[in-house]
């Protein structure tokens, strides 16, 4: 069976660290990026079933990068949630386009949730 495959944008090392084992152990397989600028050349090369983007990103921000991707014929049917500590976390989602959102701190069963309903 393949695993399902887990993009995340974030440039919290610890965050990164704590989703990327949660995910790991529940059989997805995970990447991680802590710019995104590259957004489309990582998608690209990676191809994942749905990708978590931090609002707060180094080079280009979170709803920059997603609007990129939402604007990509190939590759906006992609998933996105959109994860920050943002008060506007739900005009902000709105404005990258973001399929959804969790706002940071999060519960981990939340995001677990959310992501596991794009991929059925």
């Amino acid at each position: 069976m393949n695993k399902k495959k887990i993009l995340i944008f974030d440039d919290d090392t610890t965050i990164l660290e704590v989703i990327s084992i949660i995910f790991e152990e529940n059989g997805y397989q995970v990447e991680i990026s802590e710019t995104s600028h590259d957004i489309l050349e990582r998608v690209a090369q990676y191809k994942p079933d749905v990708i978590l983007m931090d609002n707060w990103i180094p080079k280009i921000g979170g709803v920059e990068a997603t609007k990129l991707l939402k604007n990509h014929e190939e590759f906006k049917h992609i998933p996105v949630i959109y994860v920050t500590a943002n008060n506007d976390i739900v005009a902000l989602a709105k404005q990258a386009q973001a399929d959804d959102y969790v706002a940071k701190p999060f519960n981990l069963e939340d995001l677990e949730n959310k992501v596991a309903n794009f991929l059925q």
